[in-house]
């Protein structure tokens, strides 16, 4: 690529964290399993917990976003909140779910001048972004999350946070591995000099290893009914799998084969054949009409301190509150349905002028009162299910020669994406030895299984990408640690029908709201889409301002006469 690389540095001091999980973990439906093995080897090399660890990386410089229609319709959101008129009496909002959802929602409501307070049923903040520090003070994560130039939502929160420098920008490409051509990859480059479609178009006519052209030809044909018809007919494939849309516009089937199961697995962790054309079209619409889309960075450390602190700094700033180990237990209700409370594990109840749930859509089902659940608008949840993802870490002896400073679509079976972690994020920085992160995906056939189990099927996954360097018995490169972390429900699996099951944020309930990536917005099951929700959610609340206040003086009112 014809763009150069800056060099910076940074500090890392690995002391222990402020937010840590025991090893003996409580867990529910929906919630995080981690694990870990330690296999007793001696390392090569060992961070020094009293010294900070001087790291120095490449990064690529953050492209130009700013400019782009999405990042400024984004922007004017945000705007939006902190410009409104300052309440009289502040809301006092109560969510449940410190996930980015839950963060978003609080965030721009203290950004309006209301008081959130946001409750999370653990002691890690993040939801499907959390993360946790092992005895070695090495950190293990819920997922392989990637940023994308794409998500204008998520790039403005950075900046609002004045942490743009905490993302660490990957050259324009996109990486596959050659399952019949063992240790190799072939590559899409995105040339700077274009601008976009005629970028991706470049990357996409000059990758000759994966697609014939007859096979391209074919595909970009197939594509022009969706670049012509834009958002409407995106949103009507919704009812066809990516398998059976490309059938239909007679799209050959290696091109799904080829490119599509590594792209399905990454975007919902499903195959192409279970997976909805509408979640493929959304991501190569921004892909295709944004010049930076598919750019993709790195947080340059662990999402609970990296990302999830600087929110929750922020709100407290403003006069919010984040209280973590506040599990909600129930919902209570008013006699005219209205909610009255949250009821906590610990017996405690809390009550405010409005209500969030900002947890997964299975953990949500869960608390929904029994005198809601006929109500349409809930109802219709019960299509949407959270779909099963395994993260695997794995400690290596050694440093691995044949990997990227990028996210790799590994095209295995078994596996979705992977990373070298030690050499694409600073926190994680080692010049010695490797540490993959790896999405095993599907995984509805072995979230039950055990760890080493899956940790078997990894290797031998992995000994056909590194046919050089590792070797299913280890007889190669030796496994010095690994971590398995397991969500049983995960974000919701969006499969063809779903998204007008899929609820606006603004419940028909007076005072109680939604949010979440299955919630009502455009970037479907995704960090955006968490963050815009949460964005979608707290404007419904602040248009309702008017509303909870005259809802707040009956209960006062009512509250009086008992």
């Amino acid at each position: 690529m014809s763009l150069c690389g800056s060099v910076s540095a940074l500090s890392l001091n690995l002391q222990s964290s402020k937010i840590s999980m025991g090893s003996v973990l409580a867990f529910r439906s929906g919630e995080s399993m981690g694990n870990t093995l330690r296999i007793p080897f001696k390392k090569r090399s060992s961070k020094g917990a009293a010294c900070p660890l001087q790291v120095v990386c490449i990064d690529y410089p953050r492209p130009e976003l700013e400019n782009t229609v999405n990042f400024l319709e984004a922007a004017s959101l945000s705007a939006s909140f902190r410009s409104a008129s300052r309440p009289t009496k502040p809301l006092k909002v109560i969510i449940a779910g410190a996930g980015l959802a839950g963060l978003s929602t609080a965030k721009y409501l203290a950004d309006a001048g209301h008081k959130p307070i946001l409750l999370e049923a653990r002691d890690v903040l993040g939801g499907k972004v959390a993360a946790w520090k092992d005895d070695d003070g090495d950190w293990y994560e819920t997922g392989l999350h990637i940023f994308f130039g794409a998500y204008p939502n998520v790039q403005n929160l950075f900046g609002e946070l004045g942490i743009n420098d905490r993302l660490q920008w990957k050259e324009h490409s996109m990486i596959f591995a050659m399952p019949n051509k063992p240790g190799e990859f072939s590559r899409f480059d995105f040339p700077e000099v274009l601008p976009a479609p005629l970028n991706g178009i470049w990357a996409i006519l000059k990758n000759n290893e994966m697609l014939s052209w007859p096979e391209k030809v074919k595909f970009a044909i197939g594509l022009l009914p969706a670049m012509l018809g834009g958002q409407p007919y995106v949103e009507a494939q919704d009812g066809l799998s990516v398998k059976d849309w490309m059938r239909k516009q007679g799209v050959p089937d290696r091109v799904t084969e080829e490119v599509f199961i590594a792209m399905s697995k990454a975007l919902n962790f499903i195959n192409p054949d279970e997976l909805s054309m509408q979640c493929i079209l959304i991501a190569l619409n921004r892909f295709l009409q944004e010049k930076h889309g598919s750019k993709m960075a790195f947080l340059d450390g662990n999402p609970p301190e990296r990302l999830c602190m600087p929110i929750v700094n922020h709100i407290e700033s403003l006069g919010g509150e984040v209280r973590l180990n506040s599990r909600i237990k129930k919902i209570e209700l008013n006699e005219d349905g209205t909610v009255k409370s949250f009821l906590l594990n610990n017996g405690n109840t809390i009550e405010g002028d409005a209500y969030v749930v900002a947890t997964p859509v299975d953990i949500f089902k869960l608390l929904l009162p029994e005198d809601w659940r006929e109500i349409s608008y809930f109802k219709k949840l019960e299509k949407l299910v959270g779909v099963p993802v395994i993260n695997v870490h794995i400690w290596f002896d050694r440093k691995l020669k044949n990997t990227y400073d990028h996210l790799l679509f590994s095209r295995s079976p078994l596996l979705s994406v992977y990373a070298d972690m030690s050499v694409t994020c600073k926190e994680y920085y080692n010049p010695n030895q490797s540490m993959l992160e790896l999405v095993f995906a599907p995984a509805e056939e072995w979230i039950a299984c055990s760890d080493s189990e899956i940790i078997d099927a990894t290797m031998k996954e992995l000994a056909k990408l590194f046919p050089d360097e590792i070797s299913a018995d280890q007889s190669k490169a030796k496994v010095v640690k690994y971590h398995i972390v397991k969500t049983p429900r995960s974000v919701y699996k969006t499969v063809p029908n779903c998204e007008p099951c899929r609820p606006l944020q603004r419940s028909p309930i007076q005072g109680f709201y939604l949010a979440g990536d299955y919630t009502k917005q455009k970037y479907l099951a995704s960090m955006e889409g968490a963050v815009l929700s949460g964005k979608l959610c707290a404007q419904s609340i602040v248009q309702d301002y008017e509303l909870l206040r005259t809802l707040g003086q009956r209960k006062l009112t009512r509250a009086s006469i008992h």
